[in-house]
């Protein structure tokens, strides 16, 4: 199974409303540079029926080299995760 792409995305919204490669592109880009300056702002996204996107920070922490076993400290940083909306997970798990 292959991962959808944006190019997927984009063709696929020019095949279901008939509008220009163009216009589809620059409306997919303009939606992920929404979802991209929010997050960087630290500020949660949510897509009702898809899930929500977070950023969290985590916290300096030792770890483990694993080709060398030797210790190391991992830096702190900002990571996003995302969460399934109950109706999604629904669907993936075959219920409706």
């Amino acid at each position: 199974m292959d991962a959808l792409t944006k190019n997927d995305i984009v063709e696929n919204i020019v095949m279901n409303l008939g509008i220009s490669h163009k216009e589809a592109y620059d409306g997919v880009e303009t939606f992920l540079e929404i979802i991209k300056e929010n997050l960087e702002k630290g500020e949660d996204v949510s897509l009702s029926g898809f899930g929500k996107w977070s950023v969290r920070s985590k916290r300096e922490r030792r770890g483990r080299n694993p080709k060398t076993g030797e210790e190391i400290s991992i830096t702190p940083r900002r990571v996003v995760s995302f969460s399934l909306s109950n109706v999604l997970r629904a669907k993936l798990e075959g219920k409706k």
